[in-house]
């Protein structure tokens, strides 16, 4: 099956100028279902549209889009255990996700002979100084989002064997690319600030010492704009509050102090309806007003 991945790439990829669709870990999918139901629109009644829906098993690619993030819950477990969940719906995608999984286990050593899955989500170029990708080595590596998302084009394909090491099967490469693609849009995935121990800021290309601010989750916000509490203060971490927080703040519409299950039931027809705009236009108009109030949604 040979794939028209410039296609497709164009029609998942979403230029955000504010940089507030998002989301490394397993925060809010708002952002990825935005970015993969706006490719199931571009590609609705085309010959690549219709190839995405055979390589899925008819899941669209709203719905394709978070299962990257969604395998995480394995983690913990492990796929064999059984509690673990299953796409029991799509049982030839779930057993091709369990050997991915396998193939691609969390570890914390950066010398594994076998990469984390966690790893081809984001890639940590140094912010300051400023540098762009080949500026460098702190940060990147062969496993990182800038090699993931050609790796899963190539296997599409098929300049890359299915029975690859990484276990990228073209369904799965299909799954990761949907998410891939909202992951290197979100400022927090592409970038870090580097620290010394005693908390100064630094250049980990000179300082083997410092160390990264993990995309954001290292710095905690104490916000006073949430639904009120009985007792505290809300705190959340950066990366959570940017793929949360910062995604509903586009429906500026939307009042303020709602529970999370009452505005996820009012952003959905909201949601729809942007979807529908932002097929209707080419990508070089889908970047945002520059002046949204994000710092009236909360006060950091």
């Amino acid at each position: 099956m040979r794939f028209t991945c410039r296609k497709l790439f164009l029609g998942a990829t979403i230029f955000l100028g504010t940089g507030i669709w998002t989301s490394l870990e397993a925060y809010g999918p708002l952002g990825y279902e935005i970015v993969g139901a706006i490719a199931d629109e571009r590609l609705a009644n085309t010959p690549t549209g219709a190839k995405v829906s055979a390589l899925l098993d008819s899941l669209t690619l709203e719905k394709a889009s978070v299962i990257a993030d969604e395998i995480k819950g394995w983690d913990k477990k492990g796929v064999d255990n059984p509690r673990s969940f299953h796409y029991s719906a799509h049982r030839k995608l779930d057993a091709e996700l369990h050997d991915f999984w396998r193939a691609n286990q969390p570890t914390h050593d950066a010398n594994s002979a076998a990469p984390s899955h966690h790893w081809f989500h984001y890639t940590d170029v140094p912010v300051i100084p400023p540098q762009r990708y080949g500026d460098g080595r702190a940060g990147r590596s062969q496993s990182d989002i800038v090699h993931m998302i050609p790796y899963c084009i190539r296997v599409l394909q098929g300049l890359i064997a299915e029975q690859n090491d990484r276990k990228i099967t073209k369904p799965v490469a299909l799954i990761l690319l949907a998410h891939y693609v909202g992951d290197i849009h979100q400022p927090l995935h592409v970038g870090a600030e580097y620290f010394t121990p005693d908390g100064h800021v630094a250049d980990p290309d000179r300082d083997s010492s410092a160390v990264g601010d993990e995309g954001g989750n290292s710095f905690t916000l104490e916000l006073s704009d949430e639904p009120p509490r009985r007792r505290g203060v809300h705190k959340k971490k950066l990366h959570g509050f940017w793929d949360y927080d910062a995604v509903n703040a586009i429906f500026s519409q939307l009042p303020i102090r709602l529970r999370k299950s009452e505005l996820q039931a009012l952003i959905e027809p909201l949601k729809k309806e942007l979807v529908h705009d932002m097929a209707m236009q080419e990508p070089k108009n889908w970047r945002m007003s520059s002046n949204l109030l994000v710092e009236n949604y909360a006060e950091a």
